[in-house]
Parts: structure tokens; sequence; C-alpha cells
């Protein structure tokens, strides 16, 4: 299928950030086309944990993470379709006195933003997640308003609302080049045609790089693999089970239909999505140690996908300087998907030239280059 000869945006990528971004334009009155060079979520988006919370160190994706959270109490409303969100809350078990110290700070900043996060004794933590061991925990952090929902039950919501107010969706039509004439964006070639454009949205996810290098922007993100496993079922289990995070070993698991969504970091630093045994391993001793109630469960099913890392593990979002008309939205280092609501509303409002609901300046590329770097702690 052809592209349309020309459009007023376009977004790049097809994950929840660029649906939600086309959504949002699209909404707002712009002529919007949005480019995937495969399946709707079938990058980083489709092998998310599908975690939701406003539990951070940066005020800024404290604001993002609850902006995104009524979003999606909402999402059956605007822009519509079924997520299956269950707020059973984000608990976090910390094990390292320095830690512990930073979530007491971070906790202290979430209340100042109305997000109702808390620090628990160990004890508190266990009653909470009784699968878990609480040896060697000193304190665990919880808010009862995060949770979790169905990654693609986003992409496909925001797809279907960006297609009824009028955005065009063109799937398995990879971007090969963006035209740039005079310092500005005029178009974007595809394996389809050209498309005439003045303004160009990469919501690429780990890919960011290339697209950002077509039109002559550096985008310093690269992917970083990060393996799931799903369980068979595991009966007995709590009706308000939190997704509960191991923070000092990134171990974390929630409930998946009638079993367990499990997962923690990578030990090789890889850039491609094929699963490993090693991490299977790794996975097998951890919950020994954390969870030991579940390491008799089963594999039911498993994959691997990408995480789009910043050199600050916090995210990109705003305009490139030396290129108009190109906007960027990644980078997000785990917590794109989460954020996606809220960061739609702002990089519509970058794109139309108006005040964003949440002032994002200070997570502009640009910063690495004034070595600002701003780091995000509550990594999962």
């Amino acid at each position: 299928m052809t592209p349309p000869g020309r459009a007023e945006v376009v977004v790049i990528g097809g994950g929840a950030m660029g649906t939600s971004i086309a959504f949002h334009l699209a909404e707002a009155g712009a002529d919007v086309l949005l480019l995937e060079r495969g399946e709707l979520g079938s990058g980083s988006t489709g092998k998310a944990a599908g975690g939701v919370r406003a539990q951070f160190s940066d005020p800024v994706n404290i604001e993002l993470g609850a902006r995104s959270l009524r979003a999606f109490a909402r999402f059956d409303e605007r822009p519509g379709g079924r997520i299956d969100l269950r707020r059973n809350g984000y608990l976090f078990l910390l094990t390292d006195p320095a830690d512990v110290a930073a979530f007491e700070e971070s906790v202290r900043l979430q209340n100042a933003c109305g997000v109702p996060s808390r620090m628990l004794t160990a004890r508190e933590a266990g009653e909470l997640s009784p699968p878990v061991s609480v040896d060697g925990v000193l304190a665990g952090a919880f808010s009862p308003t995060d949770g979790h929902c169905t990654p693609d039950g986003v992409v496909q919501g925001y797809a279907a609302g960006a297609r009824r107010c009028g955005a065009r969706i063109q799937r398995h039509c990879a971007v090969t080049g963006i035209e740039v004439t005079g310092g500005a964006v005029t178009g974007v070639r595809t394996d389809a045609g050209p498309v005439a454009t003045s303004a160009v949205v990469c919501a690429a996810g780990a890919w960011s790089a290339a697209v950002g290098a077509m039109a002559g922007v550096e985008l310093p993100v690269r992917p970083l693999r990060r393996q799931i496993l799903v369980t068979e079922p595991a009966p007995g289990l709590p009706d308000r089970l939190p997704f509960t995070i191991d923070f000092g070993t990134g171990f974390y698991f929630h409930e998946e239909g009638p079993g367990l969504l499990m997962g923690m970091p990578d030990p090789v630093d890889s850039a491609e999505p094929h699963l490993d045994d090693g991490w299977l391993e790794l996975l097998a001793d951890t919950v020994e140690r954390r969870a030991p109630a579940l390491a008799a469960l089963g594999a039911a099913h498993r994959w691997a996908g990408l995480y789009e890392l910043s050199p600050d593990h916090n995210a990109l979002i705003g305009s490139a300087a030396e290129v108009r008309g190109f906007l960027y939205a990644t980078g997000f280092s785990g917590h794109g998907f989460l954020q996606s609501p809220a960061v739609g509303e702002v990089v519509r409002d970058l794109v139309l030239d108006r005040p964003p609901p949440v002032d994002v300046s200070g997570l502009g590329v640009d910063r690495f280059a004034r070595d600002e770097h701003r780091p995000e702690r509550n990594l999962v």
C-alpha cells in the first residue's frame, strides 16, 4: 500500500508511544500519518511487562506517571478499548540502607506531588506479597494506585482512536530516509514511496538512534535485551497481589492470567532479543532466594524484548535544535509504555507550538552536551 503523498505530521513507530502521539495529535485536528515497519506493537511494547506507576525519583517522571495513571483509569472512555487495568499497587523490596534512604526521599517527593506512596516495614511488605521471603529486606515502598495493564490493548485502543479522529496508519512501511532542506524537515522516504511533511516525530524506541541519524540528529539511545517468563497456574495467591520488585536484584513478578509474569535484568549486555538459558538459571536462583513459594512453578512461555536506554536512564523528549520539525520521544529506559498517555499529550503540544501539560524542557537531548545528566533512580 502506497502512503499518502503529504501529511502535516509523520510519526515513526507504532508502539504505545507512537499510537498515543498519533491519537492526541489527530484528536487536536492535526493531519497525522503514523508509519510502522511491522505490526502495531510488534517492537518493545509487545514485549513489555505492562506495569504502570508513579513511583519515581524524578519529579517530571512522577508527574508523567501520575497523569498517565489517570488516563489509563479512563481509557475505556477515551480513546476507548479494554486494557484490563489492575491497580493492585507496586511494592519495592529494599535490602540496601542506601536504597532505603533514597526511597524515603522519593516517597516524600511523590507525596508532595499527590501520589499516595508510603514506606513499609519488612513485615508489612511480606504481608502484602505473601510469596516473598523478607530475609535481608530492610523496608518496602508501596503505592496502592500503581498496577499493570495489557500493552497490546493500549496500542490498539490508541490506534483505533487515532483512526476515528482522521489519522492514517500505515503498517509494514519502513522509513528509509528523512529529507532535510535548509535545516528543516521537508519529507520522509519510505520503502513504499515518499511523503512530504514539515514535522517528524521519532517514537521508534530501541531503534531511535538510526531514525535520528537519517535527519542528522544524534539520539543516544541503545537497545538492551530483557527477558520475561510467564508461569503455569499459581493457585492460592491473594486477590490483590501487588506488582512486586526486589530492587537489589531487579527481580519482579505480577499476576498474569492464572499464572505469574516474572522478569529480571539480563546477565549479558545484549542488543539481540533472543532467549538465553543463562538468564533462566539466574532467574531460578533468584526466585529460590526471594520468593521460594514460587520456585516449583513451571514455565508456560517466555519471550525477549528490548529496552531503549539513554545515557542517564531517563527519557529524551523534545525538538531538535539543529533540525526544525524533528521531534523525539524515546530513551525511556523501561518506563515508556507506562508514560505513553501523558507523553502523547506533551508531544502533541510541542508539535502544535503550545505549552504542554508537563514541563519536559529538562529532558531534551541537548542536556548531554551540557553534561547535565538527569538520572532516574527508581528503575525496574
